[in-house]
């Protein structure tokens, strides 16, 4: 007797679509969460603006769907646009999930996923950016306009989030108890992929940030900071890693950049590709942040090197470091403090190699990329399950 012609055929799996605005921050941060989906039994689709980083999200096994839309395009007919392109998407892509990166995402995928009638949600609020660090009464309005929009409109039953702080759960007027939220060690980081190397001769102490040279991460402050050091006595100098980000609005210029290189202590390198090649050739790692993190992944990658992190006590930043046994946390925008960090640290040379043990220890402990894979195909499996 025959088989009837289907019998042989693999079950479909479930699909499940992310929705992000960039395919180098889907590759720099979330390719842990795309193999979770794929280990998971489902489909994956990437939903995106693609420039150069197709390669390292198909090779993960998910396909990408392209949606070209601009970070900055705010106004109504832009956001009218990109929702009604989202919209066509998931009606035709069908998931059985809907993972929104980030609060534009989130905005955008949220309702069009509403409107397309997925009901299992998943949001991802990476931190606030440039909002979360604004302290005026303009932006506190935004904030709580935002929150009120995805809490009440775009929020149900089936909907969970993914936060890399409990901060954010705030931000949300959510309990961080709720069952709804799951906190993980941001994006997760291989150990293995940033090994700790020997500290290098001092002095001087070597300074470095690692991110993007934007006002809300603080670059100013630590090079007012070097300044003030400089100027008390400490041999200190500092290299700035990352560049300016044309989306954001207080990005500093290149022209901004190559005046504060142009002293002779300072030195903007651009955009590295060897992350931990920057942190052997320096003692401590610095992310002067104002705000607006989710858990900062430069951070974790030089905590994973072995060094200090000297940052400030703004969410993300100061959930990851304890102040005095991985680094130094202090208020943001406070370059005085910063300065008498450096001092310390150039006087007290074992500090250094202390704090950066601990960092490294850290790390081990809930922020590799094997704990976020798991809690994330949790997440998955039981979201896909509930009626």
């Amino acid at each position: 007797m025959e088989r009837p012609a289907d019998a042989t055929k693999s079950p479909a799996r479930p699909k499940l679509v992310f929705i992000i605005t960039e395919d180098w921050f889907f590759v720099s941060h979330f390719l842990p969460m795309a193999r979770a989906a794929r280990d998971a039994g489902f489909e994956t689709v990437v939903v995106t603006r693609v420039r150069d980083h197709a390669g390292p999200i198909e090779a993960v096994g998910a396909r990408i769907v392209p949606l070209e839309a601009e970070r900055r395009e705010v106004g109504i007919k832009a956001v009218a646009s990109a929702l009604w392109r989202m919209t066509a998407i998931l009606k035709r892509e069908k998931p059985a999930i809907v993972h929104c990166i980030a609060l534009r995402s989130i905005l955008v995928g949220g309702a069009a996923a509403r409107l397309a009638g997925i009901s299992r949600r998943i949001y991802a609020v990476t931190g606030l950016g440039y909002l979360g660090a604004r302290s005026d009464t303009t932006g506190r309005a935004i904030r709580a306009a935002i929150a009120a929009t995805i809490r009440i409109g775009l929020t149900g039953k089936r909907t969970r989030f993914l936060l890399e702080n409990t901060g954010d759960a705030g931000f949300l007027r959510l309990p961080a108890d709720s069952l709804r939220i799951l906190v993980v060690g941001g994006a997760g980081i291989d150990p293995a992929a940033y090994p700790q190397a020997p500290l290098p001769p001092a002095p001087p102490l070597k300074v470095a940030v690692v991110a993007r040279m934007l006002w809300s991460k603080g670059i100013d402050t630590i090079v007012e900071a070097v300044r003030l050091a400089r100027r008390r006595g400490v041999d200190v100098t500092l290299s700035l890693y990352g560049t300016p980000d044309p989306s954001n609005p207080r990005a500093f210029s290149a022209e901004t950049l190559a005046e504060w290189s142009a002293e002779p202590f300072i030195d903007w390198h651009g955009r590295t590709e060897d992350v931990a090649a920057v942190w052997a050739a320096h003692h401590l790692a610095c992310l002067p942040s104002r705000g607006g993190e989710g858990l900062p992944r430069t951070l974790l990658e030089a905590a994973a090197c072995g060094r200090p992190l000297l940052t400030t006590n703004v969410p993300g930043c100061g959930d990851f470091v304890r102040d005095g046994q991985d680094g130094i946390v202090l208020p943001a925008g406070d370059s005085q403090g910063f300065a008498a960090a450096l001092a310390r640290f150039a006087s007290e040379p074992e500090l250094a190699a202390r704090m950066g043990a601990s960092a490294r220890a850290r790390v081990a402990r809930g922020y590799t990329t094997n704990d976020v894979e798991q809690a994330v195909a949790k997440l998955y499996r039981d979201l896909a399950q509930t009626m």
